[in-house]
């Protein structure tokens, strides 16, 4: 179901491996993501330009699911077809997947003052990649005085309203702004790269979608299989914002139904903190960690896929029509003030959650400093600087509990 006047111009391979970099190396939760996925694809590799990147964000923050994975699964469909979303989304995912599941087994061990003082280093390196991000994001997309004044109008309703909410009612609010102010101007310089599928594919995906979300709760009696592809499939179909968001319905689809005891989920969620990639890769854990078969690797493989699959049906269906959508000049316009409104929702996510989880002393501070300076000064590779900054906060929690 290509469409027949666009292509993909990448590999499926170049893809995989571009997001599986990424999915061993970041940390920080979904606003971090956003900030090494532009880093990556948008500085380094130039795969889509920055105000197409900010169309796509804003357009993920208005589906369900997890954002930052749309996101990444959008870039890989737009560069490499099909195969290239699938391959951007198992390279992302497995990493942190595969470690919540050998924690599941027993096979991590995150206690003590070593695992801790790197994984808080870990989060000092999601300081300096939002800042990076936000910084050059705003240079971007609010040169003028309009612009400006509607990213702060954006950040002050987010941080008003709160959530997921708070952030959609942010982006509606720029786009409103932006068909006042934004009609002058160049616009996001639309792509066509949303046209790598058709608008049957669309309706076919949407389709699927609501049938599966209507569905599955008839078939989830005859058997746990059923079960939990219902319940995974159905929480990553109704939240908004993703990450911190989904546990809640998670905890009601797991510990409520009996699958695994409170104790047993609290702790997959802590380690879940301490993996990069995305934060519903969780749900590899309480299918592995359930009490009821199948569980293990293969319950892990049930809930991993059905907790995804809504948020990237939706995508397939949004992306033809949103870049025809986008072409139109009343749309730029909204999209201008779309994309103001997104730097204003990142600057605030600098502060809280990611700046007010990290920084609690001075040496915090310098330390996040130095690895912002470190990408924005010398151009250092963001895996570089998440192993330089883990090391640093293991030595330094070291040395306070003087294990050496």
């Amino acid at each position: 179901m290509l469409d027949p006047d666009q292509r993909p111009h990448g590999s499926v391979s170049e893809v995989f491996l571009t997001f599986l970099k990424l999915g061993l190396t970041s940390f920080g939760g979904p606003i971090a993501h956003l900030g090494y996925f532009r880093d990556e694809l948008v500085a380094r590799r130039k795969w889509i330009s920055e105000a197409g990147y900010a169309d796509l964000v804003a357009l993920c923050q208005f589906l369900p699911g997890p954002a930052s994975s749309q996101v990444g699964f959008a870039l890989g469909l737009m560069r490499a077809g099909p195969l290239g979303g699938l391959a951007a989304w198992l390279g992302f995912t497995l990493p942190s997947a595969i470690l919540l599941v050998l924690f599941a087994y027993g096979a991590a061990a995150l206690d003590g003052p070593l695992a801790a003082g790197a994984i808080h280093g870990l989060k000092l390196v999601a300081v300096a990649v939002v800042a990076q991000a936000v910084l050059g994001m705003a240079k971007s997309l609010t040169p003028d005085r309009q612009r400006a004044a509607i990213a702060l109008a954006g950040a002050a309703i987010a941080l008003i309203a709160g959530g997921a909410i708070g952030q959609v009612a942010a982006i509606v609010a720029g786009i409103a702004a932006g068909l006042v102010v934004c009609r002058d101007g160049h616009s996001g310089e639309p792509q066509g790269d949303g046209r790598v599928l058709s608008r049957r594919a669309g309706f076919v995906a949407l389709a699927v979608f609501l049938i599966l979300l209507v569905g599955l709760p008839l078939v989830a009696g005859l058997g746990h299989a059923f079960a939990i592809f219902d319940g995974f499939y159905r929480a990553g179909a109704l939240v908004f914002g993703g990450g911190h968001v989904v546990l809640p319905l998670l905890d009601a689809e797991t510990v409520g139904q009996g699958w695994l005891d409170r104790d047993s989920f609290t702790a997959g969620y802590g380690a879940a903190q301490a993996v990069p990639g995305p934060l519903f890769t969780f749900a590899a854990y309480l299918g592995a960690a359930s009490t009821l078969p199948p569980n293990g690797v293969f319950g892990a493989a049930i809930a991993l896929v059905a907790i995804f699959l809504p948020g990237m049906l939706l995508v397939v269906a949004a992306l033809p029509f949103w870049e025809n959508l986008r072409r139109q000049s009343w749309a730029q316009a909204g999209m201008r003030g779309a994309n103001a409104a997104v730097v204003g929702i990142l600057a605030l996510a600098l502060y809280d959650p990611v700046f007010t989880s990290a920084v609690a002393e001075p040496l915090d501070a310098l330390l996040a400093a130095a690895g912002f300076v470190a990408l924005m000064a010398w151009k250092a590779p963001p895996w570089l600087v998440v192993a330089a900054l883990a090391i640093a906060g293991a030595l330094v929690s070291v040395a306070r509990t003087g294990m050496l």
